[in-house]
């Protein structure tokens, strides 16, 4: 396993690059006064002894190479440069780098290893967090990727800015990630909060990978994030059942059965490959809300998807299904959405996450979605959980679905009825897949592959 703990900035771009691809963008020019914005007193002199270690006169190194053959902009961080802080000079070719990606169309691959901004320019060095910030807004509105690979360490406004802001995040294993930095950290603080792991599980990064596995994983998302297409997800294949229901509680019985097919099993037969996003960049995972990117099985094009499993989502899944689902409008990716959920979560840990708000950002964000979306039906449609995640105008339901304003139980019992009458209830809610069909709630009914 290759250590890149601390790769110099070039080591790290040659583990990444197609072999001689790497071209360095010009510097643009610049140059600070004696010691610096502030005049501080031997800056001078640390820069000289940071030039002479690394061979690098500033703390990032910025070029055009191809990454699993896509071509793609690199912002290489060198941390043995005064620890890779950002300086305004920093700020200049990081400015100049994006511009180039978004003159010649090109994802942007920050490569970061930074502790924050620079000391020695006070001020002036932590505002270009704000700049870099707005190169990073220009090129998400031009419809450009940013695929961000974090190194060790990456912390303060780097992390807050590059690392954190970018489109699809992963994190080198045993990389320490996180705002703050180990010196200015409270002694008691858990010190798993503050690493690649640590910041996997609160939602704040799409993937943990092995140093020998980061030219792959990065040639990987560059691939399926730069192929915009303008037509729709085609719609699934039903992997259960080819025969309807007789009956609302059969379609109910049916769609619950353990043995029917989930999400994975559909997502496995739709595409050749895919790389998965996790989290909700709020603090949050859920497991029963599957989240990405696949090239399809059937014409090799990306697709975007977000898949329930057939849990109540939580609203960390409801926003993570929000943000993959804006990503995709961004870069002009369709996608495909899976519903199977009892309903959303209601527990009052849910309820405190906010759930309410959490379902009302994704009706929001199918509702405007410029790209087309696709839905189908594969178990369980539990009221507005379910509808959240469906199409308005594109979905469709399999043979062993239901989709339902309610469970039929529920309905049984706010109606007062007796518990015995759950299935006459089932049968007055329509919920069959054909029922649904004639109510015009979904297009129609997936058939099995031929």
């Amino acid at each position: 396993m290759t250590d890149t703990a601390r790769l110099s900035a070039r080591e790290v771009v040659a583990l990444v690059a197609d072999p001689g691809t790497f071209g360095e963008l010009p510097a643009p020019e610049g140059k600070y006064g004696p010691d610096g914005p502030l005049a501080w007193e031997g800056y001078d002199d640390a820069r000289a002894r940071a030039t002479a270690r690394t061979g690098e006169d500033e703390s990032v190194v910025c070029g055009t190479a191809s990454v699993g053959g896509t071509r793609a902009v690199l912002v290489s961080f060198e941390f043995g440069f005064l620890g890779g802080s950002l300086g305004e000079r920093t700020g200049d070719r990081i400015e100049a780098a994006y511009t180039y990606a978004r003159e010649h169309r090109l994802p942007v691959v920050p490569l970061v290893a930074t502790g924050g901004s620079r000391m020695q320019e006070g001020m002036r060095a932590l505002t270009q967090l704000q700049r870099v910030a707005r190169q990073s807004v220009l090129t998400r509105e031009a419809g450009l990727a940013q695929v961000a690979a974090l190194r060790d360490p990456t912390t303060g406004g780097g992390w807050a800015t590059l690392g954190a802001g970018a489109d699809v995040i992963v994190a080198l294993e045993g990389a320490q990630v996180g705002f703050a930095g180990s010196r200015v950290r409270p002694a008691d603080a858990d010190p798993e909060a503050y690493t690649a792991r640590g910041q996997f599980a609160a939602g704040a990064v799409d993937a943990v990978v092995r140093p020998d596995d980061l030219a792959g994983t990065l040639a990987q998302w560059l691939r399926l994030l730069t192929r915009p297409s303008a037509d729709p997800a085609p719609v699934p294949y039903a992997l259960g059942r080819g025969d309807l229901p007789a009956t609302g509680r059969e379609a109910v019985r049916r769609a619950r059965a353990a043995e029917r097919p989930r999400a994975e099993a559909y997502l496995d037969a739709y595409f050749t490959s895919r790389a998965a996003v996790s989290g909700d960049r709020c603090g949050g995972t859920d497991d029963g809300m599957l989240c990405g990117f696949g090239e399809s099985a059937r014409d090799g094009r990306t697709i975007a998807y977000a898949a329930q499993t057939g849990t109540a989502t939580r609203p960390a899944g409801y926003r993570t299904a929000t943000r993959l689902v804006r990503l995709a409008g961004r870069l002009g990716v369709p996608v495909l959405t899976l519903v199977d959920t009892p309903g959303a979560a209601n527990d009052a840990e849910a309820e405190r996450a906010g759930q309410g708000a959490a379902i009302a950002d994704l009706f929001t964000a199918l509702a405007a979605s410029p790209v087309p979306v696709t839905t189908l039906v594969v178990g369980e449609g539990g009221s507005g959980g379910a509808l959240a995640l469906a199409a308005p105008d594109r979905t469709w339901a399999t043979p062993d679905s239901y989709f339902s304003v309610i469970a039929p139980e529920l309905a049984t019992a706010i109606l007062k009825r007796d518990p015995a009458e759950t299935d006459a209830t089932a049968d007055q809610l329509h919920v069959r897949p054909q029922d649904l069909e004639d109510l015009g709630a979904v297009r129609g009914i997936a058939g099995t592959a031929p």
